[in-house]
């Protein structure tokens, strides 16, 4: 649970597998953001329902929330951004077009009955660490860290499944439609 801006937060040590992907500004994207996320971890090996995944889908869907809620310039969308390092840290960024001057900052603790205002309370909680990174002039990136080695749960190895794949007489899910 740290914080970290400025030019020493956006050095990362490699990365061995990458994910990035562009959504619209809708809530719907941010949910679409969330499930895209815990699929491409399904298929590195995170499997789906795990608590590491569900940790990761959590943290990518208050990031895009927020993206969508607090930084939204019409015509401009936000980018998801998986990387998940040898050492089982998966970095977890959202980079949108800045609508404010400032970077987001974790406000004070909402009122019970209050209906938002716990997002970046809940990344803070969950992730390792997180920060900001301003980007080229009017981007930010609002980045997480997680430990998701030994998070999941033991399976076997399966060969992963592209759920956006045309369907070729219904056996894209390993079964024959009648």
């Amino acid at each position: 649970m740290h914080l970290e801006t400025g030019p020493g937060a956006c050095q990362l040590p490699v990365a061995v597998r990458v994910f990035r992907k562009r959504f619209a500004s809708t809530r719907r994207a941010a949910s679409l953001a969330r499930r895209l996320a815990q699929g491409q971890l399904d298929a590195w090996g995170v499997p789906h329902g795990s608590e590491a995944s569900d940790t990761a889908g959590l943290l990518v869907a208050e990031l895009a929330a927020n993206a969508v809620l607090h930084a939204y310039v019409s015509g401009r969308g936000f980018e998801v951004g998986l990387l998940l390092r040898e050492d089982g840290v998966l970095r977890i960024e959202v980079t949108d077009t800045r609508a404010d001057r400032t970077l987001p900052v974790v406000a004070p603790v909402p009122a019970e009955d209050a209906e938002s205002g716990r997002g970046l309370l809940l990344v803070q909680m969950l992730a390792d660490h997180w920060g900001t990174v301003e980007g080229l002039p009017p981007q930010k990136t609002v980045w997480a860290q997680v430990g998701v080695a030994g998070r999941g749960d033991e399976r076997e190895e399966v060969t992963p499944v592209n759920l956006f794949a045309p369907v070729r007489a219904g056996r894209r899910l390993g079964f024959t439609l009648p």
